[in-house]
């Protein structure tokens, strides 16, 4: 291990130098309370940043044992640190021109496993990524000691040092993650899909933003009849909506809060910070938001149950396409979304393709049913909950064709629900009837073939590197990119970049013999049992990831327009 001493030197020499100067200071040095590790070093000052890792014993960290002694409380405390280093960064930012060159990622108001900050049983250590200075294309030797022997000695000892903490606020941390996720197991067992809390936010303050609206949200209070309440480890109780297995209509005028709702329970897959309101926005950690998708890629998925006979002649059971249109896309996002074991659909009439979720009774006059490929969701929303176990919430605010199919009607009057399940039914009338296709008797998800890729589905010739997320919406696989703006529940740039790790390691997976489902399985729980670190092909700093579901990774991997794959005889 090299010196303080020696890493100031180092840079006084290279000073005014090329920039691959900068190459000289990959090592470790001893900073005293601390070990920097300089992992990767940038080739130019416009490629992306170099990484370093800022390495704390674990006595000197002194992180109190019962807050890292299980998985979850480990995550709790690894995000708490992650976001005191970020907000250190940007301190530094703003009181030093130089300070801005360290980032160790922006944390949104999810609570999510991540690499920034690794806890282990001897040390803590916090990733960063530096922007090695440059004057044109010569070392900036001065500003490159000050970044890494002032700037961000004074990140660690702010941000990794429990005695430097406020220990109240970490113990707090960690309580609301334990909390959150013991209701979420819970859910089941209750009968729920998804949980809404008493008093929630669920607005947010703008539409490119996704903090709490903080003037003039109403909070949130359940109807009486579906409130329910949950004990949880730290002692506390919380009251508010349970939304029950089956099916769940809610409606309301326009801008009474159905979307917010919905949008509310699509992310209350996962955990929230304090202070974000939707803290009690619990659901369910296999929900998937399904729309109409236009153009996207599908191969070999069995849109059947909702789609057949169509004049093209095209085969539904092995449904394949290079531009889906709105109905075949829906259908085969919810098809895919089942193939992953989800049990909740969440979906919103106004992102749907109207042919695939109703036909009113006008148009099954004129266009009788033998004549029409689609049959259409409302007639396939209960078999769905009663054969194949997947509750759906469906906001409509435009039809009340599911009220005659739904357990649940739920109306938002100014953000208020309001439980009019008993009214819905009776202005139904009556049980719907389907519109008499050959099928009305039998079942319709009976379980179809699981898909196999083949051995060699991720292995395109023209792909020479590894596979590379583009923001939060994007990855770039060999040439092709795949469009995951519609996977709404990708909410971080990290998860994207872990999703592209993901394609790269099934590439490997994939034997001709394991399905989609087996091989992505056997990937996550690996890294569930080793860390996210092992997604990286580098040693030491891994880069900035954070752990998606099972189903983004499956949803990133359906998107690949060059996926090859057979149905399992």
């Amino acid at each position: 291990m090299q010196t303080r001493q020696t890493l100031e030197r180092t840079l006084t020499a290279i000073d005014g130098r090329g920039y691959g100067s900068y190459k000289q200071l990959r090592g470790t040095y001893d900073l005293g309370r601390f070990q920097l590790s300089v992992d990767n070093v940038q080739v130019d000052p416009y490629a992306p940043p170099s990484k370093a890792r800022a390495i704390v014993d674990a006595a000197t960290a002194g992180l109190p044992a019962d807050l890292v002694d299980t998985p979850l409380k480990r995550v709790a405390v690894s995000d708490f640190l992650t976001r005191r280093c970020h907000d250190a960064t940007r301190r530094a930012a703003r009181e030093s021109r130089d300070g801005g060159a360290v980032s160790i990622g922006a944390p949104g108001q999810e609570v999510l496993p991540r690499t920034s900050v690794l806890i282990a049983d001897d040390r803590v250590e916090a990733r960063f990524e530096v922007a090695l200075p440059a004057k044109g294309r010569s070392v900036l030797g001065k500003a490159a000691s000050t970044i890494l022997t002032r700037i961000v000695p004074q990140i660690v000892e702010s941000a990794l040092i429990h005695a430097n903490l406020d220990a109240d606020a970490l113990r707090a941390h960690v309580a609301l993650h334990l909390d959150q996720e013991h209701l979420r197991a819970r859910l089941a067992e209750r009968g729920l899909v998804a949980f809404v809390g008493d008093g929630a936010t669920l607005p947010r303050r703008s539409g490119d933003s996704d903090l709490p609206m903080d003037e003039g949200a109403k909070p949130f209070d359940s109807p009486e009849s579906l409130r329910v309440s949950f004990d949880l480890p730290s002692g506390r109780t919380v009251t508010g909506m349970g939304v029950q297995e089956g099916v769940t209509v809610i409606i309301g005028g326009g801008y009474h809060g159905k979307s917010t709702l919905l949008r509310a329970l699509e992310r209350g897959v996962y955990p929230h910070l304090a202070g974000d309101g939707r803290e009690w926005v619990v659901t369910r950690p296999d929900a998937v938001t399904i729309r109409a998708e236009d153009g996207r890629a599908v191969t070999g998925v069995d849109i059947s149950p909702f789609i057949t006979d169509l004049p093209s002649g095209a085969d539904t059971t092995r449904f394949t396409s290079t531009n889906a249109s709105g109905s075949t896309s829906q259908a085969a996002n919810l098809v895919e979304a089942t193939e992953t074991g989800s049990s909740l659909l969440l979906i919103d009439e106004d992102t749907s393709a109207t042919n695939f979720m109703i036909r009113d009774n006008l148009m099954r006059r004129l266009i009788p049913a033998e004549r029409e490929p689609i049959t259409p969701f409302v007639d396939r929303i209960r078999p769905l909950y009663e054969e194949a176990g997947v509750s759906t919430v469906l906001v409509a605010g435009g039809s009340g064709a599911f009220f005659a199919v739904a357990d649940h009607v739920i109306a938002l009057d100014a953000y208020t629900p309001h439980d009019v399940t008993d009214a819905a039914h009776d202005i139904a009338d009556a049980p719907r009837e389907p519109d008499g296709k050959a099928d009305r008797d039998k079942s319709v998800f009976t379980g179809t073939a699981a898909r196999v890729p083949a051995a060699s589905a991720l292995r395109p010739k023209n792909k020479t590197k590894p596979a590379k997320a583009k923001g939060r919406g994007a990855v770039q696989f060999g040439t092709q990119t795949l469009d995951l703006g519609a996977v709404v529940q990708l909410v971080d740039p990290a998860q994207t970049n872990a999703v592209a790790r993901f394609l790269d390691r099934l590439a490997d997976e994939f034997d001709g013999r394991l399905s989609l489902r087996e091989a992505i399985d056997e990937v996550y729980d690996r890294v569930e049992k080793e860390g996210l670190d092992s997604l990286s092909p580098h040693s030491g700093h891994p880069g900035h990831l954070a752990l998606p579901r099972r189903q983004e990774v499956h949803a990133a991997l359906n998107r690949y327009r060059g996926l090859k794959v057979t149905p399992r005889s």
